[in-house]
């Protein structure tokens, strides 16, 4: 198969699941595979603002917040914002719970509620060490994406006040709240539409539970060996662990690169 274009999940796939740097050999792996006329796609949980080391690397093609917002060099491809009034709701329910929200535009901002797993959940999923800004003019924003951060006892309480609204739980402490659907793969069917290339001639690359819809819609899916039991189990192929550099091994393994 000759494939055309590889989507790369950030935090734990590209990025050493521990210390957060890409190391020197993914990178040339990167420039590798752009030298071979494969087009490379970040798609992350991140926000567009959070990606500036990524595009560095000769990355163009972005699919931010878990899908919901995806841009090519200056052109949105695809963006799924949220009613003005259902953040407003969501929000002031959760100052009476006291719970963890994040807000995704270009940029990323919380609602200010601080707990040790959240930080934990933002240095997991965001390689984030610290909280990052309140905004407290997040209603005038287009907001693509919201994130609870909650155990699912706590999420009951949501999913009863906002029945109009899913809970997509993601990582053990957070979840996506939606009021359209998602994903990574709905985003990638976008991307693979724009530059007219068929699902089977993509490649994807993940560690994460939000990674698993991606890896089942492209003609080879790739696990990290630090990704979860669920994502490999869907996985084509499982690699090294990303402190290993799993993107070069894969790459070669496979013939690709």
């Amino acid at each position: 198969m000759d494939y055309r274009i590889v989507f790369f999940d950030v935090d734990g796939t590209l990025t050493h699941h521990e210390n957060g740097r890409i190391s020197d050999n993914t990178k040339e792996a990167i420039k590798a595979l752009k030298n071979k006329g494969l087009r490379v796609v970040a798609a992350t949980g991140r926000p567009l603002s959070m990606c500036n080391e990524i595009r560095k690397l000769g990355v163009d093609t972005f699919i931010t917040a878990n899908g919901a917002y995806v841009k090519h060099n200056q052109e949105v491809l695809h963006k799924v914002p949220m009613d003005k009034s259902i953040i407003r709701e969501v929000v002031e329910f959760s100052y009476v719970e006291n719970n963890g929200l994040s807000f995704f535009t270009e940029d990323f901002s919380m609602n200010g509620i601080k707990d040790k797993k959240i930080l934990a959940a933002l240095s997991e999923t965001l390689s984030l060490n610290d909280y990052p800004t309140i905004n407290k003019h997040i209603y005038n924003q287009e907001v693509y994406l919201m994130c609870l951060y909650a155990t699912d006892e706590t999420v009951k309480k949501y999913i009863h006040k906002f029945p109009h609204l899913t809970f997509s739980r993601w990582h053990p402490f957070i979840l996506n709240v939606l009021q359209e659907e998602v994903s990574k793969s709905l985003a990638i069917k976008k991307v693979l539409q724009y530059f007219d290339i068929d699902k089977s001639e993509a490649i994807a690359f993940g560690d994460g539970g939000n990674d698993i819809d991606m890896l089942e819609l492209v003609g080879l899916g790739i696990a990290m060996g630090n990704g979860n039991e669920q994502l490999k189990a869907v996985a084509d192929f499982v690699t090294k662990e990303s402190s290993e550099d799993g993107i070069d091994y894969a790459l070669r393994k496979c013939g690709i690169i």
